[in-house]
């Protein structure tokens, strides 16, 4: 384990990626309900504005440090790019499928995060851990309904939307110790928008990059789709400052009967039953990994301070 990693708190970060998880498909289901009125370019713009309009006041009030240079600055505009065509990915699959679905089939992300966590961050990542977010991916596969059939290629922009953020995630852990959160968050609204403004300027008309003055009457969710995705990816930053990524992979798995229940609760869509017995399943592999953190951290208090012994590699 790197010593970038001597400062973690597995169940702080644990609690910050649960709300994360719980908000994050809020914020999905009134980016679907804006998909009629507004482009998806226009999205994910507004969603970056926000985040500025939020952040970067609260980073100028507290002192907080936002500025970055050299390898970090690489790397937190490498992350933005991600962040900007993940969340496009997400915004357009949900103009075609359910929200449920949508996401259960983004759900691959976590097993891909675990296991590029442990080849490129070699991060730990012991063997009970591994077979809890295997059955939490057997349970994913479990819920997602035959998308593939109704709506076509569709279907597959949560795959793209699981290989960008797996990445984005990735490189979060890897800076989440040389910078604060918000000040990174805030950062990366000024990058986003330097990337999003041009192309709206564009002298091509392609619907995703369409510009409308938002109705009166649509503003409020708005405005609440830029501070839910703002409060929610910055629970998640926060989370991977506190925790491995190999240990937050399984607990993302969460998300998913929050999004169902987000979904029951706007669209009217449920679940079948193979797809409630997944999502049975995906929450006892989460509660599963919190029990071991809880063990672990127990283990560790109880061990003798010295002599010095080998790190114990949490299962």
């Amino acid at each position: 384990m790197t010593s970038s990693h001597q400062a973690d708190r597995p169940l702080l970060g644990i609690s910050l990626m649960l709300g994360f998880c719980v908000l994050i498909p809020y914020g999905d289901a009134l980016a679907k309900l804006l998909g009629p009125h507004l482009s998806v370019g226009q999205l994910v713009t507004l969603r970056f504005v926000f985040q500025g309009l939020i952040l970067i006041p609260l980073v100028v009030a507290t002192g907080r440090p936002w500025r970055a240079s050299g390898h970090t600055l690489a790397l937190i505009s490498v992350r933005t790019v991600l962040q900007i065509l993940g969340i496009g990915l997400m915004f357009t699959s949900l103009n075609y499928l359910p929200l449920a679905d949508a996401v259960a089939i983004a759900f691959v992300m976590p097993f891909i995060m675990l296991l590029l966590g442990h080849w490129f961050l070699h991060e730990e990542v012991g063997i009970r851990r591994l077979i809890a977010c295997t059955v939490g991916f057997v349970g994913t596969l479990m819920v997602v309904q035959p998308a593939f059939s109704d709506v076509g290629w569709p279907a597959l922009l949560p795959l793209g939307v699981a290989v960008v953020f797996a990445l984005f995630m990735l490189i979060t852990r890897k800076i989440a110790n040389e910078t604060d959160p918000i000040g990174m968050q805030a950062l990366s609204s000024p990058l986003a928008l330097m990337l999003l403004i041009p192309l709206h300027a564009l002298p091509v008309e392609w619907p995703g990059l369409a510009w409308v003055m938002p109705q009166q009457d649509i503003w409020f969710m708005v405005v609440a789709m830029g501070i839910v995705g703002t409060v929610g990816h910055l629970l998640m930053t926060w989370s991977l400052r506190y925790a491995p990524a190999s240990t937050l992979a399984p607990m993302q798995y969460l998300e998913i009967p929050a999004a169902t229940f987000v979904g029951w609760m706007i669209f009217g869509d449920l679940p079948g039953t193979l797809a409630s017995l997944g999502i049975a399943i995906t929450m006892a592999a989460g509660l599963y990994i919190i029990l071991r953190e809880r063990a672990t951290l127990r283990q560790n208090a109880q061990a003798p301070s010295s002599p010095p012994a080998k790190p114990q590699v949490a299962e």
